[in-house]
């Protein structure tokens, strides 16, 4: 009886970790395997398949009858792999013609050090001081931004936060923008805020209650947009915000429709007539405030101007909360029965809002080291995405690409295929990246030519297809082990 000799580790040089994998496991990465002695990419090639023209006989191609044009593909860089060490060409360069001219797209997946994610979340509750540490797990993965019209900013990840800190906080940094850049929920704490429950496309879950709707607009632009119908129906209306509350009578609105003064002061500091800044403090209350009881606001109303039975609409950006009050005979807001068209005022302001959602947008900087795969002259290719010549999508999607030096670009992860995202330990995630530009440019700015070939030949079983037009299809899922 012999021994059967134990199979040899083989070595995967697709990223710095340089794993050795065992026959039928995976490297650390998940995404490389040995089987039978071959490294082999887990997850499949995507492929997109998009409609073209809705109206065939409008393109300069012969029509077959062909309603959608489905059969015309992009390939992206999702499962192709990537350039490490860095002077191998991309591992997919492929041609086709596109409306008669030869074109060509470079397709790699970039290990991205400097990488990380803008969240937008709409929402008017405060969850968090400006430049406030935010945590996952404890650990610090990025901070609170300036705020947005209508929405909390956050800015995570980044090279300090993946390589600059402990280990912990490098895994726990990449771990969470791994998950957020493939659409799953992230809960994060900010450090004097708030809980919050991350998710693209979802709804934000500030402190486990899920937001429903994105303000109309500030106190002041409320008031101009709806000042019309409350007209004839109260004399006066404090539109609660925690940027700029407004003031119907004071305001041009107000003004421009003959609503007299009615003697209404505030706290706060007055802006312009009918504006008021710092009314409260910031909070999960009405408007973004820290109001619980909306006449808090109100200094006494002054004797010379208002009269008993005034009135008054407190009211929230979102129409989400109000109250109708009424002055007594000592000029004290007591609350009474509102006609029922302030309620109506109150739907449609509603109505008006947004729902309350997350976007995520994944942003990196694609380095020399990238660009050696498309080029063998890595410079030319930043000139050629600078003078409009290249074309830089994420998987599919189409890219911001920021001024100035160097490639950094910005995509909404909705806009691709679920699951685009990987990672390897160094820390560091694996992203799509693909370049498109004419055959002719392409060897002009020196790139690989003689590893140029035709989409025909990607196009194999085993590719994921995926239409542009649809909701991507779930991840494939192999039976590897680690």
């Amino acid at each position: 009886m012999t021994d059967t000799p134990t199979p040899e580790k083989i070595r995967c040089d697709a990223c710095p970790v340089m794993c050795y994998i065992a026959e039928g496991r995976a490297g650390a990465c998940d995404r490389y395997a040995n089987h039978k002695g071959e490294l082999v990419r887990l997850d499949p090639l995507t492929v997109l398949q998009s409609g073209a023209q809705a109206v065939p006989f409008l393109t300069t191609e012969d029509w077959d009858g062909d309603l959608i044009q489905g059969g015309r593909t992009f390939v992206t860089a999702v499962g192709a792999g990537t350039t490490y060490p860095d002077y191998k060409p991309a591992p997919f360069i492929v041609s086709q013609k596109i409306d008669g001219v030869d074109m060509v797209t470079v397709v790699t997946e970039g290990i991205f050090s400097y990488c990380g994610v803008k969240v937008k979340i709409d929402t008017d509750r405060h969850i968090g001081a400006e430049r406030a540490l935010v945590r996952v797990e404890g650990e610090p993965v990025g901070h609170v931004m300036t705020g947005e019209y209508g929405s909390a900013m956050l800015s995570l990840g980044g090279v300090l936060h993946l390589t600059g800190g402990s280990k912990k906080e490098g895994r726990v940094t990449c771990d969470a923008l791994m998950r957020l850049c493939n659409r799953e929920a992230v809960e994060v704490t900010i450090d004097d805020g708030a809980t919050v429950v991350i998710q693209a496309g979802k709804a934000p879950v500030i402190n486990g209650v899920a937001e429903k709707l994105m303000r109309v607009g500030c106190g002041s632009a409320t008031i101009g947009m709806f000042a019309k119908q409350w007209l004839g129906q109260v004399d006066e209306v404090v539109v609660v915000d925690d940027h700029i509350t407004g003031v119907l009578s004071e305001h041009q609105a107000g003004k421009l429709l003959d609503i007299p003064a009615t003697g209404i002061r505030l706290n706060g500091r007055r802006s312009t007539p009918g504006r008021y800044f710092q009314v409260a403090h910031p909070g999960r209350g009405w408007g973004g405030t820290d109001v619980e009881d909306p006449l808090t606001i109100l200094k006494p109303f002054d004797p010379k101007v208002a009269w008993p039975g005034l009135r008054l609409l407190m009211i929230s950006t979102t129409g989400e909360q109000w109250g109708y009050y009424e002055l007594d005979a000592d000029l004290v807001p007591r609350p009474a029965e509102a006609l029922p068209g302030l309620a109506e005022s109150a739907r449609l302001i509603g109505e008006n809002c947004e729902p309350s959602v997350c976007s995520v947008v994944f942003m990196a900087g694609a380095g020399g080291s990238l660009r050696a795969g498309v080029t063998s002259n890595p410079v030319r290719l930043t000139q050629s995405v600078k003078a409009a010549l290249t074309r830089v999508t994420c998987g599919g999607a189409q890219a911001y690409v920021w001024p100035g030096g160097g490639i950094t670009v910005m995509a909404d992860v909705l806009d691709m295929p679920v699951n685009s995202f990987g990672y390897v330990p160094t820390p560091a995630l694996v992203a799509p990246i693909e370049f498109t530009l004419r055959l002719s440019d392409y060897a002009a700015l020196g790139g690989h030519v003689d590893h140029v070939r035709p989409v025909s030949s990607v196009l194999k079983p085993d590719i994921r297809l995926v239409s542009s037009e649809e909701e991507p299809l779930a991840p494939i899922h192999f039976p590897w082990g680690r």
